[in-house]
This record gives C-alpha cells, structure tokens and sequence, in this order.
C-alpha cells in the first residue's frame, strides 16, 4: 500500500471519529432527532419517533402534546401493536394537559384492539384507564370492576409495580364515593407493594394518594406529612412533573390552614418546576393557586392578572377542569371588590366547565360561591337555594367536611333575615364540625412538619456536598480524558507526525519536566481548596442546630434563657463569622468558641451535665494555633448523640496539649456510648459525617505539612460500652506574626 493511500485512509479515520464525538456531544434530543432523520426503515424510524415522544413526556409536555397527532397519523400503515401505542400515547399525553374529552374519546377508541390484542400489558393499559374514566362518571361499580381486574393481572405477572399502581387507583375511587375504610385499606396495600418494588417513584406516588384520601377527609396534618414524604422521594429521582404536582397540593394544605407564607413558597415551587419542562398546565394550576394566595392579600389586581394568564393557557388546552378552577377564583375576586356582575358572570362560567366534565365535587364549590354572592347582593332566596344545593351535592358526592362553610353562610343568612331560630340550629351544625383548637393545633403540627421537612432537606445538601469533592475530582480526570482524546484527534493528522516528528520528541522531554513541577504546585492548590470546601461544609450544620435551640426556648415562652441564649449565641455568631473563613485562629479563640458553645448547651438542658476545657500554659504563651472548629462536631455528638442530659453526673473533657511536634486534643465524655446512639440511624449517620469530615481536614493537613496526624474514636468505658473517647492528633503550628 502506498503512502498516499495510507494518508488517505487516516484522514477517512479521522473524519469519522470525529463525526462520532460531534454525535457524543449533542442534546439526548438532538442525537434522537439526527437518528430520525438519517433513518432509512420505515419502521425503525416510527420507533423512533416514539422514543423522542417518550422523551418529550418527560422532559417537554408542550412539545409532547404538538407531536402526538402526527405519530398517530404515522402509525396507521403498520400493525396493530404499533397503533395501539400510538393512540395510547395520544390519550396520556391528552390527560396530562388536562384535555379530558379528547382523554376519554381516545381511551375508549382504544377498546376495540383488546380482542385484537389480548396480552396482558394491553389488558392492564385500558383496564386501568377505563377504570378511571368510569370513575370520574360516577360509575363506581363499573371502575371497581376494571381496577380489580388490573390487580389480577399484575399479581398474574408478579408485577409489583403495577400492583401498586392499581391499589392506588381502587383507593382513589373509594374516597370519591365516600368510603374512608376501603380507601384506606387499599391505599396502605399500595404503599406496602410499592416498598417491595424498591422504585421511589412509585412509592411517592402510593403516599400522595395516601396524602390526597387524607386531605378529601379533612386531616390536614396527616395529608400534608404523607406529602412531604413524597416530595422528597421524587427529589431524590429528579421527576420534575411530579414535584411540580406534589409541591402545588402541598401548598393547597398550607392555604387551608392560613399559613400563606408557606403555601406562596409551595406554589413558586410548582410553578418553577412547571416551567423547567414546559408543562403549560401545571403552569396555569400554580398561577391559578398563587392567585388565590395574592386574593387571600387583598392584592386584587395580582390575583386577576394571574387568573387571566392561567385562562389563557388553559383555552389552548381545552382543560376545561382547569377553567373551572380559573373562574371559579375569578368569580371570588370580583365578589371581594363588589363587583358582582362579574363575579356572577365567571361563576356561571365555571359552572359550565364542570358541567361539561361531571366534576360533581367543584360543581358544589361553586354553587356554594354563588350562594354567598346572592348573601352580598341580600338576594337571600337565591343565596339559601344555591347554599342547600351545594350540601345536597357534597353529601352525595364531595368532601363532606367542607360543608362546614356553607353551614356558616346559611346561618348568617337566617341571622340577616331575623330567624334566629334557624341561624342558630346552622350556628351549631356549624360548630360540631369545627373546633378551633383542633384546627390550631393541626396549624401548629403542619408547620412543625414543615420546618423538619425543611431542615432535613438541608441536611441532606450537606450529605451531598460532603460527596461533591470526589466527584470534582472524577469531573476533572473525565474532562482531562476528553480533552486529551479531542487533541490527539485533532492532531492525528499525518503530516504534523511526519513533518513535526523531532520537535515533538524533544519538546516532550522538555514538557515533561515543567508538568512535573506543574502537577506538584497543583497538588499543593487542590489540598488548599479541599480544607476550604471542608471548613464550608461544617458551619451551615452547626448554625442550623444552634438555631433549633434557640426555637425550643422561644417555643415554651422562656423568656429570661432565651434572652440569655440569644446574647450568648450573638457572640459565639460574630466568632463563628469572623473566623471560619481562617485557615488557623488562636488556640484561646477555639477554647472561647467552645465554651460559649457548651455554656449554651448546658443553660438549654437546665445545667444536667458539667464540662471543663483544659490547655497547657504552653500553647497559650508560643501563640499556637489550630483549624477552627475542628472539635466541634464531636462536642455536638456527644451532647445531642450522647444523651448527657439523661446521665446522673454527665460531663464532658476537653483538654490541648503539645507532644513532639503534634497538637494533642482529647475529648471525652460519659454519655450513651456509640453501640446504644448507634440504634438511631440519623444520630449514626451524623456521627459518621463529623468523623468522614474531620478525617479528611486531618489528611489535607497531613499532605500540606507532611506530618502524622490522625485522629482516633473509641468507648470511655470498654466494659460497659458507654461514653465516648475522641483522639485528634494535629501538626503543632505557631503564629509566625506573633513569633520572634
């Protein structure tokens, strides 16, 4: 072969490998995208288009719904598996941008292929989806029918995960016909089979259906916990759709019990994740629920311009639920600034929409919202007939412990008319329903469950960023990788080899060299960075559990130990804040950070355990110093983790010594010990976090100063196991302004 060809031959090589790095580098929509068009079987390029429909499901809802007619059309010209899934996806698509009659039309266009197509994955598909639309008919009988007949085939198929899933949907049609016992039951089978699948998703969909029969029952406080836990479920998977539908329902719950603050944060939250994958729908329901916060405000002209926006996207959708929530809320603005031609005017408009859907349980809402419009206007027939049609609707078919409100309406009706009689027998059906302590408490608890969602939340982003080093780390060789493949492709050229040859040899010996002291200067940098990111990690955890201390006063109204909690916590702040963006402070500036530190602990727990700080004279007279709080989180540890406040005669030890060169510190305490605080898995998590970090701060050091540090935990008490001992050696280093 001559020369000639062999360059030509490499030059075809190149092309091509860096056709397919270009390919690498493209969108996972853009790659799906490339494969259609360069496709050339007609088949193969429908799947295809299927995929990138599964895609857009996902990730795009808007570009989902604008493809959905056009793999419908693509499909008739093959067999009728290939129909099936297209028509099937149509009718997802169309429920989850709320269009219900094209949802309901498709699903039964899709009966026909169960003769034709009798498996079991086409039986389960239509059987839970024919389940839902008689369902929401009202047919309860029939939708039983098809959701048992969906648990057949999943226990036939030993498919956990649809098992669940049909659970969920039988539990869901027992609490739309009232029936709490069965709806529960069913909804705890869900929950069970969906921890067997050991799918998140899954098991967070089980919860809010536990969180959704909760709250159609009135218990807020369970719907709102049972929520949360499948809001940090779907975190952990990244399904955004779902956040987005979990966040909103959330918010719902925090509006119920006057919490607007909360519940505003809960609605940006969907209305962000709404965003994120373009899902008009959950865009115009979060718009639609931070309007009705905004009217709750008085923020009239905010609240209008958000329904109106959340209108428009629903027109385009045909979500004609959606529209009767819009004008449902727009009917309430406009009785608000008495303007009730409006109000009526939307109201009447809602009542259509759900008319058109069946929506029996939003149809009583708003007869109850007409009602009061007609108390404004003193129309009190009017008011008393829509009033009394809104409880015979809820009796039959809604949430039954919302008629409550419409009871307080009546009785004020009867009281503007001077029948007392009848306003006080309403006055009192009214109050058998509600009893304000209950419903304080129930505040009280969800924002308690709030607050620990929250805090957890933040914990676990400080898990996380204790992991974030290692995957820089592996980020930083996998971009050197690609790098260096994309400049010896770039390179593979055949006369820079030949012509350059020479020059290349030499001038990588001259390279290597300067790499060589590159790499070690940069050794030095990454050491340094690592114990910044280390030092960043610690104080968001210390802060966050001085601040619950703080709250537990203020909680039981300790005025005297919170006024002194908070001017001893004021100081330890400033000394947290001025020092913990140092490398080193004064070994006295740690002593004082752990005396504030343990002086508050002890004012929190009534003074049950003692605690005494020792330091050699010598430290104090060279100037040493120490990486701040390095001992912290083993203080922490051994009074939250270690119980000392549950021990007869607690204490802890701290005590700095030099010895050859090192920092010697010991701490030591006589609590529960680590086999008994090991039974709580977070206390053990915690516990395991401070060593990991603390240990790494020590390696870091070990590699700047190449020294010996180390550091040591075992039990105070080896024969009973209890109290806990902690051994930190640390290179001895002076102030250098300070020295002679």
């Amino acid at each position: 072969m001559s020369a000639k060809l062999i360059a030509k031959y490499l030059i075809f090589v190149l092309f091509f490998l860096n056709g397919q790095y270009a390919m690498s580098q493209l969108s996972k929509e853009e790659q799906i995208i490339q494969l259609i068009k360069t496709e050339s079987n007609p088949k193969k390029k429908f799947n295809r288009i299927m995929a990138l429909g599964e895609f857009y499901k996902v990730n795009n809802i808007e570009k989902a719904d604008s493809i959905k007619e056009v793999i419908v059309r693509k499909s008739r010209v093959f067999d009728d598996t290939t129909r099936f899934s297209a028509l099937f996806y149509k009718a997802e698509i169309a429920n989850l941008t709320g269009n219900q009659d094209l949802y309901f039309k498709t699903i039964l266009e899709c009966q026909p292929f169960l003769n034709r197509l009798n498996t079991d994955d086409i039986r389960f598909k239509l059987f839970r989806h024919l389940g839902y639309y008689h369902s929401r008919m009202l047919e309860h009988e029939t939708a039983q029918f098809y959701f048992r007949n969906c648990i057949k085939t999943a226990k036939r198929n030993h498919n956990n995960q649809r098992l669940a899933e049909s659970y969920s949907f039988l539990a869901l049609d027992f609490m739309a016909s009232n029936n709490k016992d069965s709806a529960m039951l069913y909804v705890e089978r869900s929950i069970k089979t969906a921890r067997r699948t050991k799918n998140k998703t899954e098991l967070a969909k089980a919860f809010n259906t536990q969180a959704r029969i909760y709250d159609f029952f009135g218990q807020i406080e369970l719907s709102v916990a049972k929520n949360l836990i499948s809001l940090q479920l779907v975190e952990e998977t990244h399904n955004i759709y779902l956040l987005s539908q979990y966040s909103r329902e959330t918010g719902k719950a925090q509006e119920r019990i006057l919490n607007l603050n909360d519940a505003e944060l809960y609605f940006k939250q969907s209305l962000k994740y709404a965003q994120q994958i373009y899902d008009k729908r959950q865009t115009a329901l979060a718009l639609i629920s931070l309007a009705s916060i905004q009217l709750k405000r008085k923020s009239y002209q905010e609240a209008t311009s958000n329904a109106l926006k959340s209108i428009n996207y629903l027109t385009d959708l045909n979500d004609f639920n959606g529209l009767g929530e819009a004008n449902n809320l727009l009917g309430e603005i406009y009785k608000e600034q008495k303007d009730y031609t409006n109000s009526s005017s939307h109201l009447n408009q809602a009542l259509v929409y759900y008319e058109s859907t069946g929506n029996r349980e939003e149809i009583a809402a708003v007869y109850h919202n007409v009602g009061t419009v007609f108390k404004e206007q003193k129309k009190y027939k009017n008011a008393l007939n829509y009033l009394n049609r809104s409880i015979e609707i809820r009796e039959q078919f809604g949430a039954q412990n919302q008629i409550y409100h419409t009871y307080r309406i009546i009785s004020e009706v009867y009281q503007d008319i001077n029948n007392k009689s009848k306003a006080l027998e309403y006055l009192e059906l009214y109050l058998n329903y509600v009893d304000s302590n209950t419903i304080l408490q129930s505040a009280t608890k969800i924002a308690e469950l709030s607050e620990s969602y929250q805090s957890e939340k933040r914990e676990r982003l400080i898990s996380a960023q204790a992991d974030s080093l290692e995957k820089q780390q592996q980020e930083k060789t996998l971009t050197a990788t690609k790098l260096e493949n994309s400049q010896l492709r770039n390179n593979f050229q055949m006369y820079i080899i030949v012509a350059f040859l020479i020059i290349v040899v030499l001038a990588g010996i001259i390279l290597f060299y300067r790499w060589n002291q590159t790499k070690i200067k940069q050794q030095q940098k990454e050491a340094e960075m690592s114990q910044t990111l280390l030092r960043t990690q610690m104080n968001p955890h210390f802060v966050f559990n001085a601040m619950s201390v703080i709250q537990s006063y203020i909680f039981d109204n300790d005025t005297v130990n919170s006024s002194k909690f908070l001017v001893n916590f004021s100081r330890l702040m400033r000394l947290i804040l001025e020092n913990s963006p140092k490398k080193h402070i004064p070994i006295e500036t740690e002593i004082e950070i752990l005396e504030k530190y343990l002086g508050m602990q002890k004012l929190r727990f009534q003074d049950r355990f003692e605690f005494d700080i020792r330091a050699d004279q010598e430290l104090f007279d060279s100037h040493a110093i120490i990486p701040p709080m390095i001992t912290q989180p083993f203080i922490e540890n051994a009074i939250e983790h270690g119980q000392l406040h549950t021990i007869d005669g607690g204490f802890i030890h701290v005590t700095f010594k030099k010895k050859n060169d090192m920092l010697l510190i010991s701490i030591i305490d006589n609590g529960v010990g680590r086999k008994h605080s090991a039974k709580n898995k977070k206390s053990s998590a915690h516990k395991s976090m401070a060593i990991d970090i603390t240990s790494q701060r020590i390696n870091n050091l070990n590699t700047k100063f190449n020294t010996d540090g180390s550091l040591q935990v075992e039990d105070y008490d080896k024969d009973l196991q209890t109290g806990t001992k902690v051994l930190i050696s640390l290179p001895y280093s002076v102030d250098s302004n300070t020295t002679n």
